[in-house]
């Protein structure tokens, strides 16, 4: 999908594990369930879906958090359309995200639409809008003239990624949110914490999933 597509390496799991990153692409315990509980139960959805609400997320990675919202936001029987944005650095061709989303047989048919349309710039799927804006976030999320309703923050650990946890960046994060917007990240290191805290955002820690003893959520006020 891009000249800077990312390698990767599988498990004896069937887990993608990043080569530039040396992490895995999700939870190692169930990824599906880990989404869930934190950027969807982190951002109180699909309670607050509505038309047009703007999901947005830091690192598209195999399309699982997509997957996983889209999934929420038909079962909610919403009517009208899910916006989702991404920001990828180095995304990942279709034939490896085709094998690591096999690995959830329960998002089995969203994943065959959504693959069979996506292109370099996104896809357009009956209720969904997704845009994938590749690049170094750092350069793109300033330039991007929307903002999100909820943002998924989910770069590689920020020991290993620390690109996509900067204090600008999150900044960005803040001023690309509409008011009463929210957050959730599986991290709970301090000092994304008060990098969130500074960009306008409500911080919070709460319990985080698996063996993950805490995570981050946040909300901007009105």
């Amino acid at each position: 999908m891009n000249d800077q597509t990312s390698t990767l390496d599988w498990n004896e799991d069937g887990v993608p594990i990043s080569q530039r990153f040396d992490d895995p692409y999700y939870s190692l315990q169930d990824g599906l369930a880990e989404t869930r509980h934190v950027f969807l139960g982190g951002n109180d959805l699909p309670a607050r879906f509505v038309d047009g609400f703007h999901v947005s997320e830091l690192g598209f990675g195999t399309g699982l958090n997509l997957l996983a919202t889209w999934h929420a936001w038909r079962d909610s029987n919403v009517d009208g359309t899910l916006h989702f944005t991404s920001f990828e650095a180095f995304p990942l061709d279709i034939a490896e995200m085709r094998q690591a989303l096999e690995a959830f047989p329960e998002l089995a048919v969203l994943a065959g639409e959504l693959l069979d349309a996506l292109t370099p710039e996104g896809a357009q799927v009956k209720d969904l809008n997704f845009t994938l804006i590749t690049g170094d976030a750092r350069e793109t999320l300033p330039a991007w003239r929307e903002k999100a309703d909820a943002w998924f923050l989910d770069g590689f650990s920020p020991a290993k990624n620390p690109e996509l946890w900067e204090a600008s960046l999150l900044s960005e994060v803040g001023a690309h949110t509409n008011p009463n917007g929210t957050f959730a990240t599986y991290t709970a290191a301090g000092f994304v914490r008060r990098a969130l805290s500074d960009a306008g955002f409500a911080v919070e820690r709460i319990t985080g999933f698996g063996r993950k003893r805490h995570m981050s959520v946040g909300s901007k006020p009105a």
